[in-house]
């Protein structure tokens, strides 16, 4: 057996032992939406360190565990903690959360983050929607021997982030009066911020916002056949672009500042997703 079917398929066998607890939405929480998993109906925690073999999220403040409840009255399971590739992971790991969350009964993914943005147009506290991502920068999670038990050797990647999905973003913006910005999201390694050089390149390619993940994830969901959709928090302008120069603290003041209004955002999207898509 493959070995990262196997690990995957282990730690799927384990999470089973402990809930029987069946999403149909994952979410994934990025900076500022660490306590959104506060204001829904909780059933269930789940430790990753309780998960033999599962990835283990080395950041500060990253809660590090899997909260199984409802949005509403949508059944999601969420990410509290993601891992990074700069963390020291094999990108297979970094990907694993993803493809388990799928093995759960997942269809749906959200993925959200804090980002620099290259756009000229954006500001910090801006929230923007990924409509496409440039993923070339960091190792494909599907290189190797493909995982035919989750998709196919070579997938589409034509609507990576779903336009229905999309649309519901869209209408819940409009619903709660929050101004969305749209664009293209570019995944590089960190964990050092960009040179100013590199934003230029990386605006070039047509990227509007840069951080150091969700990509790959996306990458991942998309070979296993799940419908995508994407928020980025604009927390700074990206390297270059003002005379400041980028910090953590920066990125984190922005993501407190702004995580009311991107929390409601998120809920109203998941309404819209379910009324839409989920049956």
């Amino acid at each position: 057996m493959n070995p990262v079917y196997d690990k995957l398929k282990k730690c799927y066998e384990q999470v089973k032992k402990k809930t029987d607890f069946q999403p149909k939405l994952a979410l994934v929480l990025g900076s500022g939406l660490g306590d959104f998993a506060d204001g829904i109906r909780v059933e269930e925690t789940l430790d990753y360190k309780d998960i033999e073999g599962f990835p283990i999220s080395t950041i500060p403040g990253h809660k590090g565990r899997f909260i199984f409840g409802y949005v509403r009255e949508v059944p999601v399971v969420i990410m509290q903690g993601r891992v990074h590739y700069y963390e020291g992971y094999d990108i297979t790991d970094v990907v694993l959360p993803i493809r388990l969350m799928k093995l759960m009964g997942a269809e749906n993914l959200f993925l959200t983050n804090a980002a620099g943005g290259m756009n000229f147009d954006f500001r910090p506290g801006d929230l923007m929607m990924i409509t496409d991502h440039i993923a070339q920068f960091v190792p494909s999670p599907l290189i190797g021997p493909n995982l035919q038990e989750l998709g196919p050797r070579f997938c589409d990647m034509s609507h990576v982030y779903d336009t229905d999905l999309q649309e519901a973003i869209r209408k819940a913006a409009g619903t709660l009066n929050i101004p969305l910005k749209e664009g293209v999201y570019v995944q590089l390694t960190g964990p050092a911020y960009e040179t100013p050089a590199e934003i230029r390149m990386c605006r070039l390619l047509g990227g509007d916002a840069i951080g150091m993940s969700t990509a790959c994830e996306a990458v991942a969901a998309n070979h296993m056949g799940m419908k995508i959709c994407g928020i980025s928090c604009i927390t700074n302008l990206a390297s270059g672009m003002t005379d400041a120069p980028l910090s953590h603290k920066e990125v984190q003041e922005t993501a407190d500042r702004i995580s009311r209004q991107f929390k409601l955002l998120v809920e109203e999207s998941i309404v819209q997703i379910a009324e839409g898509l989920i049956k």
